[in-house]
């Protein structure tokens, strides 16, 4: 049963990883939680307590269309927007990627943020908040062959400050979550040798990598009436391996 101060959130990207730490999070709490999948299947765990709805980020039109719908499914309105859908895709060097490559990681990464902000700012009212994740790479240029992941997130930093001036008036509080080597996720899965995770490890304070449950941390205290003053800000979550 949700809890009568129960607000409404919506997590893009949220089956897997990252995504699925903070819907987990948030639904701790007691909140009425909406997540996006392209193709991830949703865990059974939470498939009973949130509403899934599959969309493409990149798909303007889509979203358009799939966001006031499950705004309609959460009572007509969203307190919390957290955009963490986004990926690497592949690690391309500059000379090696082409239009086709760096165009889907933009999309996917930066625009898919407009995209969705855009289309979910009619159901937000004062007091809301939006978390958009990004990522070290914004700021470390990230490794060999993550120049157009480095650029997109460098970019929803960017549009994160923005937007922050430009809703501030508005009541909504918009930050971002910068994390840096997250395990537990498809993304190191799939693209951080092994040797590379122990190596960042043991250059990190903390000596540790991160979890999505660090990065969730972060997301719903940012996402709550306490972190609202903190707009504008992005956090670091990455056990002291870098400074921004």
């Amino acid at each position: 049963m949700t809890a009568p101060s129960a607000r409404t959130v919506l997590i893009t990207g949220g089956a897997t990883g990252i995504g699925l730490g903070i819907a987990e999070a948030f639904l701790s709490g007691g909140d009425r939680v909406a997540i996006t999948t392209n193709a991830s299947p949703v865990p059974e765990h939470v498939a009973d307590r949130v509403i899934a709805e599959r969309l493409d980020v990149t798909d303007s039109a889509a979203v358009t269309k799939t966001v006031p719908r499950i705004g309609e499914a959460l009572g007509g309105r969203i307190d919390v927007l957290v955009n963490n859908a986004g990926g690497l895709v592949a690690r391309r060097p500059m000379d090696a990627a082409d239009d086709a490559h760096w165009q889907h990681v933009i999309e996917l990464n930066l625009s898919s943020v407009f995209y969705v902000v855009r289309a979910a700012l009619p159901l937000m009212s004062e007091g809301g908040r939006i978390v958009n994740i990004s990522s070290l790479a914004a700021h470390n240029g990230g490794g060999q062959g993550a120049g157009a992941y480095a650029a997109a997130k460098a970019g929803v930093e960017g549009l994160t400050r923005a937007l922050a001036k430009e809703l501030g008036p508005r009541g909504i509080a918009v930050s971002a979550v910068a994390p840096g080597l997250i395990l537990e996720t498809p993304f190191h899965e799939r693209f951080t040798p092994e040797a590379d995770q122990r190596a960042t490890i043991a250059a990190t304070p903390l000596r540790r990598a991160g979890t999505p449950a660090d990065v969730a941390a972060a997301t719903v205290y940012l996402a709550s009436e306490a972190g609202g003053f903190a707009s504008g800000t992005v956090v670091a979550v990455n056990g002291a391996a870098a400074f921004h």
